[in-house]
């Protein structure tokens, strides 16, 4: 009996060093940059790899490169409106076993050679209970269809006409990610007429400017300039902070999954863009008003720091006394925002109304 106890001392004490020198290695100078060099050389389990699970540390940015995407199935519904510069339509698309819907603009006019360059704009955060269907960036939407661009507007899972999917909260609205990723590739696809699906551009705010960030970051190839309008934190343990730690059930269930955000930082490096910001290839543009009472200004502050010392292309644009949506500013930003975009795609304007 003496001999078992002893055994069971032991062992006990080797699960507690070993526990003990990985915070020390964690906490001993190890830069984001490290951390997220270990991450990618790390091997997924097969299970990840065949796109069965992402549960715990395979579920992370670079578990979510290594993912097999199946965006298809790009459907354009019943036209929503109409005026002289585009045709708005419903549209839907698959994203894995979801359905999902969203809205498109198509311009009017003679396309240049190719067809129309894309824009997808990524919406942020609307309760999903009275989010209706291509709501959130209208006025970017009609700015940018005027100017000669497709806009596509995805609702994202568990808005509008969107499947439900119970996990997308404590898998930390990664899905979002995962849909927005898809619908540029069922739009490829479509090989929809007068749409040049080779020229993508993004534009995200709030909470959309997150995705747009994971996006970049997961699939840089994709996209070829974006824009980030009031981002949310590239760090993703500032916005559990900040927003999912005030829903205490919420809360429990992604630490009872991930653990904290002191607890096991490594995951919470894995699945934050910010370790992997060197790997953005489409020049940025950033935008943020002073007085944002939503988002932290500082938060944009360190995201044009880190882009700058990676060497990555970014203009960063503050605005003094202006709040989270824009107004004062507004005409200002959306000439900033075309200004780069025609710089990359060169469309064929439409109406400058």
């Amino acid at each position: 009996m003496k001999t078992f106890f002893l055994l069971i001392v032991i062992v006990l004490l080797g699960l507690s060093f070993v526990y003990w020198y990985k915070q020390q290695v964690m906490r001993e100078g190890v830069s984001i940059e490290e951390v997220g060099e270990k991450l990618l050389e790390a091997p997924l389990s097969e299970e990840t790899k065949e796109g069965e699970s992402l549960a715990f540390q395979p579920f992370s940015i670079p578990a979510y490169r290594e993912k097999e995407y199946d965006g298809r199935d790009f459907v354009i519904g019943k036209t929503l409106a109409e005026n002289t510069a585009y045709t708005q339509s419903a549209i839907t698309y698959k994203s894995g076993n979801l359905t999902i819907s969203g809205i498109m603009d198509m311009p009017k006019g003679t396309p240049p050679s190719g067809g129309f360059p894309v824009l997808f704009l990524n919406h942020g955060f609307i309760d999903p209970a009275i989010y209706t269907t291509g709501r959130g960036l209208k006025r970017e939407q009609d700015y940018l269809a005027r100017r000669g661009y497709v806009i596509v507007h995805s609702d994202y899972r568990n808005h509008a006409g969107s499947d439900k999917d119970p996990d997308a909260d404590v898998e930390l609205r990664f899905g979002y990610v995962e849909d927005v990723i898809n619908g540029i590739l069922a739009l490829k696809q479509a090989g929809l007429q007068n749409v040049n699906a080779e020229k993508i551009g993004m534009l995200g705010h709030s909470m959309g400017g997150g995705v747009t960030l994971s996006v970049l970051v997961i699939k840089p190839e994709l996209v070829q300039a974006a824009v980030l309008f009031a981002p949310v934190s590239s760090d993703q343990r500032e916005n559990f902070d900040r927003w999912l730690s005030r829903r205490p059930e919420t809360a429990e269930k992604i630490q009872q999954r991930f653990g904290s955000p002191e607890d096991n930082p490594a995951f919470w490096d894995g699945i934050s863009a910010m370790t992997f910001l060197s790997d953005i290839e489409a020049p940025l543009q950033l935008h943020h008003g002073t007085v944002d009472e939503s988002v932290p200004i500082a938060w944009s502050d360190r995201l044009d720091q880190i882009l700058r010392e990676k060497e990555r292309q970014i203009e960063y644009y503050r605005y003094p006394g202006e709040p989270h949506e824009f107004i004062n500013a507004w005409p200002t930003v959306m000439d900033r925002t075309v200004t780069l975009f025609d710089s990359i795609f060169s469309p064929s304007s439409v109406s400058k109304e």
